[in-house]
């Protein structure tokens, strides 16, 4: 029987959070995806959920859990000087479709921002075709947390769901306007 790593304990405590909240009826699960890179020994956990009243389909987020070599090392060769390697790296997007337009765009910052706090990272990227004149593009909004997240912090990552549902509460306002 082995030992499940730092990654392995997180995910299973992640994902069954996330499908308790499914359950509960508040969010949907629309994908899941568990990655092993067998070229580069990493691994990368995905949940992906939406809120269970939302109809339109115009707003989800995704729950990442990623863990390459390195981490897997310092955890199994329990070497002292590297375990403070021995963990995962969290980020969390949000999938958007509303109208291109700066203030919508200044919003979402402003929104994730108060939600979130400003030390954290958030980035959107928009894709368009530019051949199409759908005034609609999708925008993915990430928010990264520059840091490795441990074992002993598994309550501030289910502490985090409580984070992503309001995001995703407060943001559905500002794109269906």
């Amino acid at each position: 029987m082995f030992d499940p790593t730092a990654f392995d304990n997180l995910k299973v405590i992640v994902e069954g959070a996330i499908y308790d909240r499914d359950l509960e009826g508040e969010v949907l699960v629309i994908d899941r995806k568990d990655l092993v890179n067998l070229a580069n020994m990493s691994r990368d956990f995905r949940m992906s959920f939406r809120m269970k009243n939302e109809q339109r389909n115009s707003i989800y987020a995704e729950l990442q859990l990623k863990a390459d070599l390195e981490n897997l090392a310092a955890e199994l060769l329990e070497h002292n000087q590297q375990q403070n390697l021995s963990g995962c790296i969290v980020s969390v997007d949000f999938v958007l479709r509303h109208r291109h337009d700066e203030k919508i765009y200044k919003d979402i910052e402003t929104k994730l921002e108060e939600i979130w706090g400003v030390e954290r990272s958030i980035e959107q990227v928009i894709q368009v075709n530019p051949l199409k004149t759908d005034p609609q593009i999708n925008n993915r909004v990430s928010i990264q947390f520059n840091r490795l997240v441990f074992e002993d912090q598994v309550d501030d990552l289910v502490e985090m769901l409580n984070y992503i549902v309001l995001s995703l509460q407060e943001l559905t306002p500002l794109i269906t306007k």
